[in-house]
């Protein structure tokens, strides 16, 4: 029996039947319309409806050169019925041309759908979701993504390839820095967020954009953290850590999803399945449709999966992969398969159903022209609303790490400030990966911010000091002599904006060495250090870096950078964000999350070395700075923790109360957490697991009250049988600052 269990892990995502999903009902709310279409499609204006290009006589932004097709041949495809729509086609004069030949020229009118990737802004780029999450703000990033829809739409695109939602748990990998950070709880709340900000209260709107959560499933977890690398993990991993973000951005409405690049035990997400029919349609009983990322089909070929552009059509269409993306190889391959009886036609209707009720959905058949009838040639004005929107962004997704001797606030007169580091000045490197559209706002450099708000400019010096990878001639004597006229040091390091992102995967994740060297240099005058750090990513941190009078993670916060840092540094705001993602001690720990399961040989709560456990000769298990860590410029402090009983019965709910102290002059922002872990329970369980959190204000010496309510499901994982489950036995709970400490409690799950 014990061996069959262990196997059956293993086993349910190997190739299943190439039987077509269910029809009929599969997209079930398609209405009289869609039907009759399809009907009288051709296999090839069905084809049609399944295949997606990017524009023109263009390169992609942000992805590698493909086929390029002519104007002319994009003219004909769109008359014929060729293709369902376009993606990163900037301009309106173009989208609108193309929309007449769809409507008014191509046999059935069947309008196109203009997609983008539109991450974390369109034309204000706002911080990036690795930062954001950082905020712990979910109705924040509703926000800014409700801000990128209106600014997106008004030109003329209805979809985005966006929320990222993959679970980031090794730092090496680049694109974490999409995502939502390491925590499931935390990344079901943002991604629901933003699936709610893009589409808006109503699809069918002139300002929603039709989300994509991606990429399915589990590309996060690339060996390695070497993008586009296989995936292999264990079913229970796969839907314990990996599904969940997904299935909370499908119920918050999203309409279509993406397939990953990677494979998962040996089957390439893109031709799963059992991930894209089993998982999506019939057990979420998911009513959009799956796209696939760029030329991923064709990618079959490469993975070894796949003979050839025919048989890769093949298994990602069979597998439930409805459209895809710029390999061409559906609109090449498809028709031949459905006439020589290999592909359903049953599948392909039901392909195009799903579709054409997306389409339908976003109002294209009423309304095809809506969002693209404003005048091209005018350029529009920054938003008001949307830049103040920027720098509340920004500056609540700053995080402070550590603050020695009160180093900060600095005050706005009567001291020097050397501002030193390869980001010190301009404004390079300061809006992140996925900022593709031109037109957008300029952006505020950190020179630019804190010297607006000193009352006398003359008091910041600014040297560069160093390159990001490379010293520059005389760069660390001029930062030293800078230095030492200064009181104050703030040092700008960390990552360029192509250090993370796709294909930006890192062996090691600290600090380069020519600006660590410059940190060393500056640290021996014997000045007060303030880190400014640029990432994209949780980073590994040492020397004098690490040992810094102050540290803020500023990551890439786009437009507002400068003036949400000087926000921040001269004491305007509270820094009140905490770390969606775990600061190992050195690179050789990640992969490094803070809900790592036990051990049979576990280390003392203390960490206290000892032989023959689990541990590493050269460095402590703990975290340098833990998932969840933040400190503001008022000090917290957790004075007890209260349960309304001491036993949760099934069905019933615990109350938790914390009080929390401020025991500082300012008000205080305050993150509590809740964490819980079952003691024994059949599969082997994390140390911990966030449960739930609130951010609250606390007024300077007043203590707040903060209530949680517990419940059974709250406390359910996947079981042997891979199905949710809840197992009564003795709890831990923890309310806490972070993912580590806090005050501790036990409680029992009872069957009555």
């Amino acid at each position: 029996m014990a061996a069959l269990l262990g196997l059956a892990c293993f086993l349910p995502f190997s190739p299943v039947s190439q039987a077509a999903p269910a029809t009929a009902e599969g997209a079930a709310g398609a209405d009289a319309r869609v039907e009759s279409l399809i009907a009288r499609m051709t296999v090839e204006e069905k084809v049609g409806q399944l295949s997606l290009y990017g524009p023109a006589n263009t390169n992609i932004p942000g992805n590698p050169q493909a086929a390029q097709r002519n104007g002319q041949q994009e003219i004909d495809d769109v008359r014929a019925g060729r293709l369902t729509g376009l993606f990163n086609n900037e301009g309106l004069e173009r989208k609108r041309v193309l929309q007449e030949v769809a409507v008014r020229e191509s046999r059935l009118g069947i309008p196109l759908l203009y997609g983008a990737d539109v991450i974390h802004g369109f034309r204000t780029i706002f911080p990036m979701p690795l930062a954001e999450a950082a905020s712990w703000e979910p109705e924040l990033a509703e926000r800014t993504a409700r801000a990128a829809a209106v600014e997106a739409s008004a030109d003329g695109f209805r979809w985005t390839f966006a929320p990222m939602v993959d679970i980031a748990r090794d730092a090496r990998w680049g694109r974490g820095i999409e995502g939502a950070g390491e925590d499931v709880y935390l990344a079901n709340q943002f991604a629901a967020a933003r699936v709610r900000g893009f589409q808006g209260t109503d699809l069918s709107h002139a300002d929603s954009l039709l989300a994509t959560p991606k990429h399915f499933a589990a590309y996060g977890a690339a060996e390695g953290g070497l993008d586009y690398a296989a995936t292999d993990i264990s079913e229970r991993t796969l839907r314990q850590v990996y599904l969940p973000p997904f299935r909370a951005a499908l119920d918050a409405g999203a309409l279509s999803v993406m397939s990953a690049f990677n494979e998962i035990s040996g089957i390439p997400s893109i031709a799963n399945p059992a991930l894209l029919t089993g998982v999506l349609r019939d057990e979420w009983k998911f009513k959009g449709f799956v796209v696939s990322d760029y030329t991923a089909d064709e990618e079959l070929i490469a993975h070894g999966y796949a003979a050839d552009g025919r048989e890769a059509a093949k298994q990602s269409f069979l597998a439930g992969t409805d459209v895809s993306m710029q390999s061409g190889l559906y609109m090449r391959y498809l028709p031949e398969l459905v006439a020589s009886g290999e592909v359903p036609m049953a599948r392909l209707d039901d392909a195009v159903r799903r579709v054409l009720w997306v389409k339908q959905r976003l109002g294209l058949f009423d309304a095809p022209f809506r969002g693209l009838d404003a005048a091209p040639a005018k350029p529009r004005a920054d938003n008001p609303a949307h830049i103040a929107l920027a720098r509340e962004d920004a500056r609540r997704s700053i995080v402070m790490l550590k603050n020695e001797r009160a180093v900060l606030p600095l005050p706005r007169s009567g001291r020097k400030i050397a501002l030193i580091g390869p980001f010190a000045s301009g404004t390079q490197d300061l809006l992140g990966a996925w900022s593709l559209f031109p037109g957008q706002s300029a952006p505020v450099g950190i020179d630019e911010g804190l010297r607006a708000a000193l009352a006398d400019p003359a008091a910041l010096t600014v040297v560069r000091g160093s390159g990001i990878d490379a010293p520059l001639a005389d760069g660390i004597e001029a930062a030293v002599a800078a230095a030492r006229e200064a009181d104050v040091v703030v040092l700008a390091i960390g990552e360029s904006e192509r250090m993370s992102g796709e294909a930006r995967s890192r062996t090691d994740i600290g600090i380069p060495q020519a600006q660590q060297d410059l940190a060393e240099a500056v640290a021996a005058t014997g000045k007060p250090v303030v880190v400014l750090l640029s990432n994209g990513r949780a980073m590994a941190l040492r020397g004098a870096v690490r040992d810094a009078d102050a540290i803020l993670v500023t990551w890439f916060l786009g437009v507002q950078t400068g003036t949400a840092i000087a926000d921040v540094v001269f004491g305007d705001f509270n820094p009140s964000g905490r770390l969606p993602v775990s600061f190992p001690r050195a690179s050789g720990q990640v992969p490094f999350y803070y809900g790592q399961k036990r051990t049979g040989r576990p280390l003392p709560d203390n960490d206290q070395a000892m032989a023959f456990k689990t541990r590493y000769v050269d460095t402590t298990n703990q975290a340098l700075y833990p998932f969840g860590h933040g400190i503001g410029y008022a000090p917290v402090r957790y004075d007890s923790v209260e349960l309304s009983q001491d036993r949760l019965p099934l069905g019933g709910t615990l109350r938790v109360r914390a009080t929390v102290t401020n025991t500082g002059r300012r008000e205080a922002e305050e993150v509590v957490q809740l964490y819980a872990a079952e003691r024994a329970a059949s599969v082997t369980r994390p140390v911990r697991e966030l449960k739930n959190f609130r951010k609250v204000r606390i007024e300077p010496g007043a203590s707040k009250v903060v209530e949680f309510t517990l419940r059974a499901d709250d406390l359910q994982f996947v079981g042997r049988d891979m199905k949710p489950t809840v197992e009564p036995g003795e709890f831990d709970l923890w309310v806490a600052p972070s993912a580590t400490g806090g005050i501790r409690k036990s409680f029992a799950l009872t069957r009555e």
